[in-house]
């Protein structure tokens, strides 16, 4: 592959905005289409980048591209996806990979056809408190896991939730677990593993005139690999988000990790073990300027350069963003007392 590596951006809400300006601020990386459904929004795309309101015409354009950034609403994720691999690129697709474990499967499907590679936004990962959790957790230093507990508890309101817009939608949005919390359900499962045995319980207590399923849940599960965990969330905090936090309870000690996105280590107890000096989550500012979890979307699109020029391998493949969406799934198929859609 060239010098260069082409990318086209679908969906050029602020998410695809956001794509653009770390494609902008890579050396390795060009941007040379972006395709919305909305013509306004693509009145601020400046030439020699070509628009397209039509993801057919995109990937038939003039213009050849080697990627395809895919940040449209959840529920086109997988159908952009294989469209995109039909068409022979690569694709970059954002959070959640679909909306069910079926269309992931056959987003694999083609891009094992194609000899394609799909990368799956899950920049949580790359967070230097994450790092060291990863770290910690394979080193055994925690010893035998025996309860995580995770909490996020978020504000979504009004300003979010507008008249028009594909979110709440149960077809477009799939429900809060795939929209607010996907990322959060991605951590655990790279760091503990799957679940089984679930329980789960969801209601809609603050935003029945708004959306089609739940804003608070409460989930309890086991790992299979030992301990037991749950996973409590709401999007009705009051004006602003409130945290997101991982607490792990292990043989040999306890941690604990908050902040908006668990990007700060609150608590770090254990058994002949000094907490090392972090480095600092912020990336460069020649990034976009982007704070919290959106400040990790470099590291992403510097996987996507190593592996398409052979010098790295992929890190979130298409299998781990298949499995998040199967657990999600598998969540809501276990509720004891719910509805997804307004009572």
């Amino acid at each position: 592959m060239g010098k260069q590596i082409k990318f086209g951006i679908i969906g050029y809400g602020r998410i695809g905005q956001r794509h653009q300006a770390i494609i902008d601020g890579h050396p390795d990386c060009q941007l040379v289409t972006v395709c919305d459904v909305q013509e306004e929004v693509l009145k601020s795309v400046s030439a020699p980048i070509s628009t397209f309101t039509d993801i057919s015409a995109q990937l038939a354009g003039s213009d050849p591209f080697d990627v395809l950034s895919i940040a449209t609403p959840n529920g086109l994720h997988a159908q952009h996806a294989i469209a995109g691999l039909r068409a022979g690129k690569h694709v970059v697709i954002e959070k959640p990979m679909g909306l069910s474990r079926k269309e992931c499967e056959q987003v694999l499907f083609e891009a094992l056809q194609q000899d394609r590679q799909v990368f799956c936004v899950m920049q949580n990962r790359y967070s230097p408190p994450s790092v060291w959790l990863k770290e910690l957790l394979q080193s055994k230093k925690l010893g035998q896991i025996h309860k995580v507990l995770i909490n996020c508890y978020w504000n979504r309101d009004g300003r979010y939730y507008q008249p028009g817009s594909w979110h709440g939608s149960l077809d477009l949005d799939g429900g809060t677990l795939f929209t607010q919390f996907s990322h959060f359900i991605d951590m655990m499962f790279w760091l503990f593993g799957d679940v089984t045995n679930i329980q789960a319980k969801f209601s809609n207590l603050n935003h029945k005139d708004s959306i089609q399923f739940e804003d608070t849940g409460q989930i309890m599960f086991d790992f299979e690999h030992g301990g037991v965990g749950s996973f409590n969330y709401s999007t009705s905090v009051w004006d602003q988000n409130l945290e997101s936090s991982m607490t792990i309870i292990g043989e040999c000690g306890s941690v604990k990790v908050s902040g908006q996105y668990m990007n700060e280590v609150v608590h770090c107890h254990i058994n002949n073990y000094v907490m090392p000096e972090l480095a600092v989550s912020a990336p460069p500012n020649d990034y976009g300027g982007y704070q919290g979890s959106a400040a990790n979307h470099h590291y992403v699109y510097q996987n996507v350069v190593d592996t398409l020029k052979g010098t790295g391998h992929i890190a979130t493949n298409a299998l781990e963003g298949m499995k998040v969406v199967d657990i999600i799934e598998r969540m809501y198929q276990h509720r004891v007392c719910a509805s997804l859609r307004n009572e």
